[in-house]
């Protein structure tokens, strides 16, 4: 696929190549994990929210709650998360993430700091500070980024 036009040449052209390189360091992570996005992301949110039910899931990742299902159980296979019954009541089940689950997504903050500082390293820590002061004056009007 050729690149955009204006990618190299407009503001918003090179924000999106930024955002496009910072991606991609993200995604090469989690594959070297041998987890897709979606996985890596559920694994994540589990972590952080241990026990909902998949209606939360597909909530939070906008998907329909078949692909949850679907998700989850290829997780569950893998011994990533597990599913627990709540007071007996078989149909209403809460998904954790087991140790082995929390242990493969453990550091993607740190290698996305990581992606994060391999990007800005062209730029001294004065133009830094003027790309962030520049990019905090641009978002201050907008609203912020919802999942």
């Amino acid at each position: 696929m050729d690149e955009p036009e204006g990618m190299r040449t407009t503001p918003l052209g090179l924000v999106r190549w930024i955002a496009w390189a910072q991606r991609k360091g993200g995604e090469d992570w989690v594959r070297s994990r041998d987890l897709t996005p979606e996985q890596a992301f559920v694994l994540g949110y589990l972590v952080q929210t241990p026990g909902v039910i998949q209606r939360d899931i597909a909530e939070m990742t906008r998907t329909s709650p078949a692909s949850v299902s679907s998700l989850v159980q290829g997780l569950e296979r893998r011994l990533l998360v597990e599913r627990r019954s709540e007071d007996g009541d078989e149909r209403r089940k809460r998904v954790y993430a087991t140790a082995a689950g929390a242990e493969l997504v453990s550091g993607f903050t740190e290698a996305m700091a990581e992606v994060d500082d391999a990007i800005l390293a062209p730029l001294t820590d004065d133009e830094q500070a003027q790309l962030l002061a520049l990019l905090t004056t641009i978002t201050a009007q907008l609203a912020p980024p919802r999942r």
